[in-house]
């Protein structure tokens, strides 16, 4: 629950608002969690952030099954001298609290509430911590205030199997009501509770890689060094299908892509992040419902690559992030802020790319010199428009220096390296191999910052730098800006000095240039790669994959949106 005042500071308890038709009743096991970190409780609640486990739902699949109704007040002595009914669902506008009971006995005219916990009874003189005790109090005030006599209530321990009595003393019952308050009123005053400090509830926390706990304290200047504890392992994976004659169907929990090429391939659909699809690959009315609805995102690209649109399920329902998002995009001033950083970081890792991949010569001195100055010019821009000239100067020296950094292996032969001639950044359409994977790249670079944007409850499309129009992502756009050279220019300059791409992988017309099913499965297959490759926050200090890195980069977005973090923090390696 939240803190003690200190000693002598006068307090001032305001009351939680009253409830009314439009406000939601409060979960008990929102309590729970309010009493175990106010900050997950808020996430939880307000901000629509959940992780159910399947530990969880297996533990209460044997509670929820249907069983005879539990009894009128009245009629309890009438019945057996035991009955057992599970899954009642009881609320109280008085309390302001809904509840669904595990279990529920009556015995000799009382009714006893069971909670039913995964993990083992803690050794403690209470039997059980503070916020099981108070969720499963919250379930026998609802029965006491529907007619029923309770006099006491149960945990059930799953894994230790044991049966703890909880005494619903008045101060259990105090303690219960007064976490409704507060957690009421924290809500209604719509402000966000600042993480632990150095807490050990963090790393078990099954929002921790939501709530970033250290790297805000960290960037709100706590000394403590975060804990590595919001890189899980990336155990789902994008599934790419390209080829137009593929076919997607669903088959139990897996999907099957039947394709007259290749053959049939089965995924789980546990295992796949997202699914991409290139051109005109046909997936079932079922297999798309199945991913809508575990809200793994459908991006669908053109058979060139552009970028057409993402289909995924209801979306995220963090209402207040989005609001404060739309918001601070009409703000004139915050949007110039905003873009001035951003450019500042895109020329800053634009300048580290040529600084790790160019020879030591006057030129490449010069250019890295002339990027310093863009950078700082940056800081002075006085509109968008003036930004946008300062970003085009710098990215014509980043890019005059890049085809210097091409070099395809020599045993190719002069029409590789002829091939991979690059004068300027060119599309729509791309007239040569380099432009067209640079093309390539930030298209796949934009989806996945898309994904990566939707998924933490930001609107893809509303941006603050780019000017928003009809189906252009305009955030994600936003957010890649500083990504570019470090992951889709680092991925050409790969493909191309170590000969995995080469000539014959392109189809090279008047009208463009256009990597080949080949070579375009081959640098797809790169580009993952690169995704997967670990790095070391600069910032945290921490190792994750840039994959990962692109999440954590949202989520600190949102925190910087709603007003967690003074400045956001762009990802500038060394």
């Amino acid at each position: 629950m939240t803190d003690s005042p200190a000693p002598g500071q006068l307090t001032f308890d305001l009351p939680a608002p009253p409830v009314t038709g439009d406000t939601p009743l409060v979960p008990a096991r929102m309590v729970n969690e309010f009493v175990y970190c106010p900050r997950l409780a808020y996430l939880m609640w307000t901000q629509s952030e959940w992780s159910d486990t399947v530990d969880g739902r297996r533990v209460h699949a044997r509670a929820d099954r249907p069983g005879p109704p539990l009894p009128s007040p009245d009629a309890i002595a009438a019945t057996e001298p035991t009955l057992t009914t599970r899954a009642v669902t009881l609320s109280s506008a008085t309390l302001g609290v809904i509840a669904k009971i595990d279990i529920a006995e009556t015995e000799d005219g009382a009714v006893t509430p069971i909670d039913y916990k995964r993990g083992k009874r803690p050794h403690i003189p209470q039997g059980a911590y503070d916020p099981e005790r108070i969720q499963v109090c919250l379930q026998a005030l609802l029965l006491e205030e529907h007619g029923y006599r309770v006099a006491d209530a149960a945990i059930w321990y799953a894994e230790s199997r044991e049966r703890v009595r909880i005494t619903l003393d008045d101060a259990l019952r105090s303690a219960a009501r007064t976490a409704v308050h507060e957690l009421r009123l924290l809500v209604a005053q719509g402000r966000i509770p600042p993480p632990l400090t150095d807490s050990p509830k963090c790393p078990r926390c099954a929002l921790v890689a939501i709530c970033l706990p250290d790297e805000v304290a960290a960037l709100q200047g706590s000394s403590l060094a975060p804990r590595p504890i919001a890189v899980p392992a990336d155990e789902a994976l994008p599934l790419v299908v390209q080829s137009q004659r593929a076919r997607i169907n669903k088959e139990g929990e897996t999907l099957k892509i039947t394709d007259e090429e290749q053959g049939e391939t089965t995924v789980r659909l546990i295992d796949v992040s997202d699914v991409v699809l290139f051109g005109n690959v046909n997936i079932t009315t079922p297999a798309l419902t199945a991913l809508l609805e575990r809200e793994i995102p459908v991006t669908f690209l053109s058979y060139g690559g552009w970028f057409r649109g993402i289909a995924h399920g209801l979306g995220h329902r963090n209402v207040e992030l989005r609001t404060a998002q739309y918001r601070q995009s009409f703000d004139n001033a915050f949007c110039l802020r905003f873009a001035r950083d951003l450019v500042a970081a895109k020329i800053a890792n634009q300048r580290t790319i040529l600084r790790r991949n160019g020879r030591d010569d006057a030129e490449r001195g010069l250019a890295l010199d002339r990027l310093s100055a863009a950078r700082k010019v940056t800081g002075r821009a006085a509109s968008l428009g003036e930004l946008l000239g300062f970003e085009g100067d710098a990215a014509a020296v980043y890019f005059r220096a890049f085809a210097n950094l091409l070099s395809p292996p020599k045993q190719a032969g002069a029409a590789e390296a002829l091939a991979f001639r690059f004068d300027a950044r060119n599309r729509r359409p791309p007239m040569d191999p380099v432009n067209a994977m640079l093309s390539l790249g930030y298209a796949m670079l934009a989806r996945h910052l898309t994904v990566a944007l939707a998924s933490v409850g930001l609107d893809p499309y509303r941006g603050f730098y780019h000017a928003p129009r009809y189906g252009r992502p305009a955030l994600a756009l936003d957010m890649m800006e500083p990504f570019r050279s470090i992951i889709a220019d680092s991925v050409v300059l790969s493909v191309v000095n170590t000969g995995e791409i080469g000539a014959g992988d392109f189809v090279v017309a008047t009208t463009g240039t256009a990597l080949t099913a080949t070579g375009r499965r081959r640098f797809i297959e790169a580009f993952e790669r690169r995704l997967s490759q670990e790095t070391t926050h600069p910032l945290f200090g921490y190792r994750l994959s840039m994959r990962r890195l692109l999440l954590v980069q949202a989520r600190l977005l949102s925190r910087f949106l709603l007003g967690e973090l003074p400045v956001l923090p762009h990802h500038l390696p060394r």
